[in-house]
């Protein structure tokens, strides 16, 4: 078979490599499509602080099980499934808790240990996730940012009825915004700088769409929700300009919910956050059952996935995929690999 490997930022090889075979408690899983993520471009151009080189990249993933491990017997082979690439130890305080998102000794496959980019894998059976037959491939490769979404959501408790407001119109921020709608919230608006952005994020149901460089984000958010304002907001874009929106602008008492990961040193008005008595919460990957809440709201149809698909790259051609989104940051969602071409 063969395996992708990223031999240093911006330089990709495939390297023959034998089909594993799933030992006890594992399952071999043919891989069908790969989604690529911002984090994935981060270590493509050497800025990602927890990875270092060669790499096999791949965590969001689907694929088909070709073979079974000894005492595997909840899963059957041909089944379409994805995977949670978390590698957790178990051991410490919040794995014991049942927050293992939080493992102390976190490592994620296609970042800290080898991932899924491979024409065959071999998983844990408890990492493997079932998914609906009548899902495609292409969508089961984004169950895993939708379960980003899905955590990130529920960090405010119970959304329904309630308005809700995304800061960044990416892939994450959409899912963010789609989660929130399915899980009951009664308006959503979202942010972004991005004509093309917001035409996407309409297309996926977004209640009110926002260009804050056209708009003042206060003031839009007052015309969209009443001097109530948002109950909940969501920073999915992470940065200083979107951060200080959301601390400024917060009804008193409510909150703010952080989701992307900041590149450098947040400046933060702690002043205005204090006297406004704000909850400003964070969000940190996903559990179990973040997974199987995604893969319902995607199969009932109350998340849209397809629509947030700008290309897909033969396996071979995972270089070009990279420059193509570099090429078209502003108008590209979400790039698929397609491992079996």
């Amino acid at each position: 078979m063969l395996q992708q490997v990223m031999t240093a930022p911006g330089e990709i090889k495939f390297q023959e490599a034998p089909v594993p075979e799933a030992g006890p408690g594992q399952v071999l899983i043919k891989m069908m499509k790969i989604g690529i993520c911002g984090s994935d471009i981060h270590v493509y151009h050497g800025k990602h602080p927890f990875t270092s080189y060669p790499v096999t990249q791949g965590h969001e993933v689907s694929g088909e099980i070709a073979a079974l491990g000894d005492g595997v017997e909840n899963l059957r082979v041909g089944q379409k499934v994805t995977v949670q690439p978390q590698v957790v130890c178990g051991e410490c305080y919040p794995c014991r808790h049942g927050k293992y998102n939080l493992c102390e000794k976190l490592k994620v496959m296609g970042f800290q240990t080898t991932g899924m980019a491979s024409h065959y894998f071999v998983a844990d059976a408890f990492r493997v996730t079932p998914l609906p037959e009548e899902m495609s491939y292409a969508e089961g490769a984004m169950i895993e940012p939708l379960a980003v979404a899905v955590h990130a959501v529920r960090r405010a408790g119970d959304v329904a009825g309630q308005k809700i407001a995304v800061l960044g119109a990416g892939p994450i921020g959409i899912l963010v915004a789609q989660a929130a709608k399915g899980l009951g919230a009664g308006q959503v608006m979202i942010t972004d700088v991005s004509s093309l952005r917001l035409k996407k994020a309409a297309e996926c149901g977004a209640d009110f769409c926002v260009n804050t460089k056209e708009r003042d984000f206060g003031e839009a958010m007052e015309e969209c929700f009443g001097p109530d304002k948002a109950d909940v907001i969501y920073d999915c874009a992470g940065n200083n300009v979107t951060i200080g929106q959301a601390v400024q602008y917060a009804r008193k008492g409510s909150t703010i919910i952080l989701v992307a990961v900041f590149a450098d040193l947040a400046t933060v008005d702690l002043a205005v956050l204090n006297d406004h008595e704000l909850d400003l919460n964070t969000s940190m990957m996903y559990r179990n059952e973040d997974y199987l809440e995604a893969i319902r709201l995607a199969g009932e149809g109350k998340v849209l996935l397809k629509p947030l698909i700008s290309a897909t790259f033969d396996f071979e051609d995972y270089l070009k995929a990279y420059r193509y989104i570099d090429e078209n940051r502003e108008s590209t969602m979400k790039v698929l690999i397609d491992v079996q071409r």
